[in-house]
């Protein structure tokens, strides 16, 4: 399925844990250095470096460009690295987060109950994600380097729907599967 970012509310209803969709638009990038900053920053009162109502974080640190690049390898963290601040995010208007591995029941809960959703990128395949990538441009905390914030324009970014607004977990539906095929 071939969705837009930043995502409408319908296209989050719809899609299903195991759905696998092509991302077009804008996505921003943030890792655990950024997302304790980006929660500071909101128990200060203080603006965050982008509007994150609506927006979608891709957990990557990329590389370094190489000559005629627009950015270097983009592979997915882990994205239980950001699950102590994950949920105060979603909160604030998060809609969508993409990284690798599974969630804390705290953040399932936030997606569910604010009606987001947690996509899975292919760990391993940062050089062929970066394709995807059309431009990339540093928004915020410029001093944490590659964890940096950086506002992405994506063009045909796979990933797949791990946890979706119905409280649906592709993680959980494999292993019970798998659990039932055992007996």
């Amino acid at each position: 399925m071939d969705i837009i970012s930043p995502f409408d509310p319908q296209v989050i209803e719809k899609l299903r844990a195991g759905d696998q969709v092509s991302i077009t638009g804008v996505i921003y990038t943030a890792r655990d250095a950024a997302h304790r900053r980006l929660v500071e920053a909101m128990d200060c009162g203080e603006e965050l470096p982008f509007d994150i109502h609506g927006q979608t974080i891709y957990y990557t640190a990329p590389s370094t460009a190489k000559p005629g690049q627009v950015i270097g390898a983009a592979g997915p963290t882990t994205s239980g690295r950001m699950d102590a601040y994950s949920p105060r995010l979603i909160a604030a208007g998060l809609k969508g987060m993409i990284g690798k591995g599974s969630r804390s029941r705290e953040v399932k809960d936030a997606i569910k109950k604010h009606k987001a959703i947690y996509f899975a990128a292919i760990g391993g395949a940062g050089a062929l994600i970066a394709r995807s990538i059309k431009n990339a441009e540093v928004v915020g905390y410029k001093d944490l380097g590659a964890e940096a914030i950086m506002r992405l324009e994506v063009e045909n970014f796979h990933a797949i729907v791990i946890n979706d607004a119905h409280g649906g977990d592709l993680f959980e539906e494999g292993m019970a599967k798998y659990q039932k095929e055992l007996k």
